[in-house]
Parts: structure tokens; sequence; C-alpha cells
């Protein structure tokens, strides 16, 4: 039997001499046998006619016995078992290596390896007792998988002492170069990049990108751009465009020029709605730059907005500066808590004994606003049992972790007044990805907070900064734009827009927009009754297109009156999915339903809430700041490709990593059975 991705890996033969290394990935199954470790031989015999069976059983006549009566070989796949293997084994061996055995039909023929002068034939004799070749590139490329998922560059693979743990396995493991490696990282990701572009070509709507950045440890700048658009079912749908360098000095005009460069590439500059920036001058002005080239080429209405959930991050620093102190103090205390399981029980029992609520270990120490919420949580909920448990164990944790009434005080403020960010930020993390309509009344929310609280003294100078930040946000968001975005989500509507945001003029122009980019028909372009041909004619028209004009005047009328009869009904209860609703009501809204499917698919933030505001963002900047240059943008587009649903290609073809899997799995089975086989010999 062969294996399905045989030729997945054969055309990686040409990347290297066949003096050097042999590049057969995934050898034939009939010709030749890959069981790790196995101790059985190796050697390749011809087959014979078979001794009279000795024992019967439905399992031997799928073996054929050699000719010294010592041995049965697998007429599968020419595994060689001791005449004296129990039957049970051997179906084992049916069972594992070959589903299906016992559907092949009464007379099977050996399939097994035989000696030809074809040059297919690759096993060579062994000595007795010692493993058979094995085709080591089959862990060249789970390491591949291992390194793309981990995100560790090839070098990882040239350390000495993980060398060294593969030798101790198995001596003959070979590992390909690092430059091997990289090589074929290339040319996987030009393949899934391939893929990529193929599948944005079946792109019917509108689609808007986000632009995230960051610096290498070698000082390299950075630039992620993903697309999201919303399909034909009403999915929201997201990839990976490219990670690229900006070159030196990295301004809006370096970024504008690299972000050109790969929607380009793609061939969706004319499908680009809007862009989503991480609130940075130069990002801005790349930003404007584009905007200015899209509409002197007359591509559509095209727009962009800052990251709510970078202005949040913002605003919550601005808060959180008087409590640092206090915070590091705790934080301190929580980081040994999840240290010590003795210390991590005092609590818990003392939270119990104090009722101060359930606690689940280990806790979130990190910096960023998860973290630093939960101190604030900790010496709110369970002030108590932590001055209990620093005073229990004040020899090993000392005093400094105890905090006086001033302090807890300040904790107790803070905490209190970041309540409605806590809430809002969860709602956004909830809701992915969340609708730019439904994070405007959010912040909305925000701004109504910042203005009508009254914040100590202590925490005037803050919550200034912090209504500075929201209104630049505010600023920035409130335009004709966002609000047709805003009421095409039905949760909204007309009802919940944020007084800021409700311009009179606004509805008129989007009834506008609507009627202009949205009344499809052959004539589309004719929203007046007349064209310029007609006007060089004098207007003089004939009688039947006179009855066609009045058919599409209706037809236009009819196109308006779907906004309007959307508009007239009560908004969806907030818990309504958004793109459900659209689906369900899109034969309701034939051409409104078009213009949601563009417009709400434009991106609030621009990167994903939690990898902002929760610890899985350390994970994610130390991947991305240890990553050498040579490795960036392949392993990094790699990964995000295939969490996905992306398949890993090579050169245009698939590699099974399941079937490798089912593969390993058959040859542990052959390796357990072979031990057994050595214990009755």
């Amino acid at each position: 039997m062969e294996w399905s991705v045989n030729n997945a890996f054969k055309s990686y033969k040409d990347m290297e001499p066949k003096s050097t290394m042999d590049m057969v990935l995934i050898p034939n199954m009939d010709t030749i046998d890959i069981v790790l470790g196995s101790s059985e031989k190796g050697n390749v015999v011809p087959s014979a006619k078979p001794r009279k069976k000795t024992m019967t059983s439905v399992y031997l006549k799928y073996f054929e016995t050699a000719p010294d009566g010592k041995t049965r070989r697998c007429k599968f796949c020419g595994q060689s078992y001791s005449i004296a293997t129990a039957t049970g084994n051997l179906g084992r061996h049916l069972s594992n290596r070959h589903p299906g055995y016992d559907k092949t039909g009464e007379n099977v023929s050996s399939s097994a390896p035989q000696p030809s002068t074809t040059p297919t034939v690759i096993k060579k004799p062994q000595p007795q007792g010692r493993a058979p070749q094995v085709d080591y590139d089959h862990l060249n490329w789970l390491l591949i998988k291992w390194l793309i998922l981990a995100t560790l560059p090839p070098s990882t693979l040239e350390e000495k002492w993980l060398a060294n743990s593969f030798k101790f396995l198995n001596p003959s493991i070979q590992l390909w170069p690092g430059e091997k490696y990289k090589a074929v990282f290339c040319e996987v990701f030009r393949s899934m990049r391939e893929d990529v572009r193929a599948s944005l070509e079946q792109v019917s709507s509108k689609v808007s990108i986000a632009l995230d950045f960051w610096s290498s440890y070698e000082q390299i700048f950075y630039m992620s751009i993903t697309c999201q658009w919303i399909d034909e079912n009403w999915s929201f749908q997201k990839v990976l465009l490219d990670i690229c360098q900006v070159p030196y000095p990295c301004t809006g005009s370096e970024i504008y020029n690299s972000l050109v460069k790969v929607l380009k590439m793609y061939n969706i500059e004319n499908k680009v709605l809007s862009c989503t920036h991480d609130n940075s001058q130069n990002a801005i002005h790349a930003c404007h730059a584009l905007k200015e080239d899209l509409d002197g080429q007359k591509m559509g209405p095209f727009c962009f907005i800052p990251c709510a959930a970078r202005t949040l991050s913002l605003i919550i620093d601005d808060a959180l500066r008087t409590t640092k102190p206090v915070i590091a103090k705790v934080r301190e205390f929580v980081q040994e808590l999840n240290a010590s399981l003795d210390i991590s029980e005092d609590f818990i029992q003392l939270a119990t004994a104090y009722k101060e609520g359930s606690w689940q270990f280990p806790l979130d120490a990190s910096a960023r606003w998860s973290g630093s919420y939960q101190m604030l949580d900790i010496v709110q909920k369970a002030g108590k049992s932590m001055d209990a448990v620093v005073r229990k164990n004040e020899e090993m944790l000392g005093n400094r972790m105890l905090l006086n009434t001033a302090e807890k005080n300040v904790v107790n403020i803070v905490h209190n007044y970041l309540e409605p960010f806590y809430k809002v930020i969860s709602e956004i993390g909830v809701n992915t990805p969340p609708t730019i309509g439904m994070v405007i009344v959010y912040m909305d929310h925000i701004s109504d907070t910042i203005t009508t609280q009254q914040p100590p003294d202590w925490l005037k100078n803050p919550a200034e900064d912090m209504a500075k930040k929201l209104r630049s946000y505010n600023n920035q968001v409130c335009n004709i734009f966002i609000y047709m975005t805003a009421i095409l989500d039905p949760r909204i509507k007309c009802e919940l827009i944020p007084e800021s945001l409700n311009s009179e003029n606004y509805l008129e122009e989007a009834r506008a927009h609507f009627v202009r980019n949205y009344y499809t028909t052959p004539f589309s372009s004719m929203t007046s009754g007349y064209s310029s041909q007609d006007i060089e004619d004098g207007g003089a028209v004939s009688f039947a297109e006179e009855i066609a004009r009045k058919k599409r005047r209706a037809s236009m009328s009819n196109a308006t009156d779907e906004l309007t009869q959307y508009l007239s009904e009560s908004p969806a209860p907030t818990k309504t999915d958004v793109l459900e609703w659209w689906k369900v009501n899109s034969t309701r809204y034939p051409r409104l339903s078009a213009m949601a499917r563009d417009f709400l698919a434009v991106q609030a933030t621009s990167v994903k809430p939690d990898e902002l505001f929760c610890s899985k963002g350390d994970e994610i900047d130390k991947q991305r700041f240890c990553m050498p240059h040579d490795s960036t943008q392949a392993i990094l587009c790699i990964k995000s490709w295939t969490q996905g649903g992306l398949k890993l290609k090579y050169k245009s073809t698939e590699i099974d990593y399941e079937r490798l899997m089912e593969m390993a799995a058959a040859a542990a089975a052959d390796i357990s059975l072979a031990g057994m086989d050595k214990k009755q010999k």
C-alpha cells in the first residue's frame, strides 16, 4: 500500500544532491520499511513457496513463512517476525499497520520487497539485531511543525545538546543543516502565500485591513498587515497578509510604501474599505497617504481609524499611574503565592474562612491590564487573607508586602473607578471580533464615566489625561463612514448612536451613499434620469426609454425604502449575533445586506483584545522580539496561516501531518511487538 502524500515529498529531492543525502521523504510502503527502532531483520528476502502451516489462525494467511522456517513475513510490508511469535501479535501488526487488511480478499499476493532491477528498492541488508534503515526526513518534517507552533527559528536545532539528545535515542539520526531548514521554510511560505492570494481573489465584498508594529532584538522595525472580510455565508474571515520590515527611518512614508507593496501583491487595492492602525503618528500619516492615493484613483470610499483597544490601554495606564507602587507590592505577594504550594494553600484556607471568595491558582501576575486589575481585586476582595498570609509567613516574606490603611484606601478607590473599564474590556474580549458600532457605544459609556465621576485630588490629573485621550479617539471616529458602520449594526441603528456621532446630515449622506454604491442594475451609474449621451442629443429619448427610466426610478425608490424600513424597526437585543441576524434578514434587505457585508467587516482594533490586555500578549511579544530577521516573516506567517486552517504546503503539495503521526503510531506499535518477540525468543 502506498501512502497518500508520497508525492508531497518526492519533489524535495532537487534541493540537495543524492550523494549528500537521500531525499525520499515519504517512501513507498511497498518497497521500504520505516519502522522506527525495530530490532527485526531488514534484509530483502526473495519470496518462496510458503511452508506448510503448523498453526491455524485467521491472521496466518497474510504472512508467508521463510524457507528456513524460522521467520514469518507480512505479505503487505515485508515485516519479519519469529516463527514463535503469537498470532495475536501478528493480528495487532495487521490492525496497526494495515487497517482494512481483512477486506482484501482471501488470496493475498505478497507485496513485500522483492529482488528487482528497479531503483525503487532502497532497503539494504543489515546485521542481525540492528534497526532497519530509517528515512529520518520524516523526523525533520515533524521538527518543522514543532518550530512553527513553538515560534522558534531553525537555529534552535543547531544547539549541540539538542542534537545529542536525538543521538541518544538513535545514533543514526541525522538532522538537516540549518540552511536547509531555512530553504524549506522559505518554500513553504511561498507556496502558502499563493493559497492566500487565491482565496482573496474569490472575495466578492470589500475588505478591511489592520496594522500592527513592533521592533525585534536586532532593532528591526516590523509591520503586520491583517485582512478581514465577511464571506457569503455571513462569517468573519481573517488572514494575515504579510509581516514585512519597514525600512529606516520607519516614518509614514516608509510605512505607506511597504503597505502599498503588499496590497498590490495580493491585488486588493480596489477592495480595501478601511484601515485600523495602532494610533501612532507615523501610521496615521501612512493611512492618510493611502487615502489620497485611493481617492485619486477613484477606487471608492476609504477610511482609517485608531485602535480602540490601544486607546483603552493608554487610558487605563493613566488611571493606574498613582497606584503603581502598591500594585508592585501586591504583585510580589502573588508571585510568592504562585511559587509556593504551602503559601497558596494557606491563602485558600484563609479566604474560605474569611468568606473572601474562591481563587484559582496560578493567579495572573502579568504587568498587563488583566494582571494589574487582579492585584486590585485581591486587595479589595481578599485583603484580610493577604494580611494573614504575610504575617504567618513573615520569616519568609518579611513585612514589606503588608499594606497600610492609606494604601488600601487608594486601591479601593481605583478599583471602583476602573470597574466600568473592566466590564467594557471583558465585553470586547467576548465579542470577537467586536463591531466598530458597539465599540463606539462602549467608548461613549467610558466617556460618561470619566466626566460624571468626581475623583479625589490625587486622581484628577490622571482623569484629565484619560479624558484627553478619549476625546482624541472620538474626534478620529466621528465621521460619516463610522456612522454608516454603526447604524448597520442591528443592535444599534439610530437609537444607540452616541450624541457625538449623531449629526443631522449623516443619515441623508448615508442614504446617498447607499443609493450611489449599492443600487445594482446595468444602469447603476445613471442616478439621474439621463445619461451624458441624452444630454448631447438635446434630451430627446424614445418612448420605450422613458418607460425603462420610470422602472429604474421606482426600483431606486424601493432600494432607498430598504434603509428606511430597516431603521424604522426596533433595534435587536444586545446579545444578538449580528452576522446571524443579517444572514436571516438578507432576503428582506438584499441591497442593504450587501452594504452591511462591507461595512461590518471594519476592524475596531488592530490587535486581538486578549493579546493586548492579557498575559497571552507577553508570550507573543517575547516571540516577536527574539525572532531573527531571516526567520521572522516565514515562521510567523506560516504559523498564523496554519492556525487559521490553511494546510502546510511545500512546492504546492500538502504535507499530511496526520498521516505522519499515524505512521509514527504504527512504528511505535511495531517496536512494542518486536520487544515482545525478543522476550519470547
